[in-house]
């Protein structure tokens, strides 16, 4: 299995203009959020006996399995990942729970305006979407955001020097 500084530095040899990955800090999130959203609708109660009632949907496994690769990876970035998706998650639950046709229009609607969003950076970058090549860059898109912002608050400098030197810097 690749490493942390393997999975980013393959991602951002697709993402060195800073117009693309400004999209993708709007684009990744709102693509994640309708996937969730998607995933919360066939859900069930179930009553755990120290949780007590908790709602069960696909969108908890797929939280679970990919936090689980995150914190593999980087237990710093993964365990801020899981938060975040894990409100994702929460905030999807109330959207599952409208009539079929307002929960698909909301899901379909964020996923389609976050793909837009992804194509127009990739038009400034010239380069097509890493998940083209590899289908591995739809599951590190959101890691890769998570580490770029890292950056910008002046975060994680070595693991920023190393992704550049292997894939060079953001123009």
């Amino acid at each position: 299995m690749k490493n942390l500084e393997q999975h980013l530095s393959e991602y951002a040899k697709y993402h060195r203009d800073q117009k693309n990955i400004y999209t993708h800090y709007i684009g990744i999130p709102l693509i994640v959020f309708s996937v969730l959203c998607l995933l919360s609708k066939p859900a069930f109660l179930v009553n755990a006996p120290i949780l007590g009632a908790m709602v069960i949907s696909p969108a908890l496994f797929v939280w679970v399995i990919g936090n689980a690769f995150y914190i593999k990876l980087d237990i710093k970035l993964g365990v801020v990942m899981a938060f975040i998706t894990g409100a994702m998650v929460y905030f999807a639950q109330p959207i599952a729970q409208l009539s079929v046709s307002m929960w698909l229009a909301i899901s379909l609607g964020v996923f389609i305006g976050g793909w837009v969003l992804q194509f127009i950076g990739h038009h400034f970058e010239g380069k097509k979407p890493a998940f083209v090549d590899d289908i591995m860059g739809l599951a590190i898109g959101p890691l890769f955001v998570l580490a770029e912002l890292s950056f910008e608050l002046g975060l994680r400098n070595a693991l920023k020097e190393e992704i550049e030197r292997r894939s060079g810097p953001v123009k």
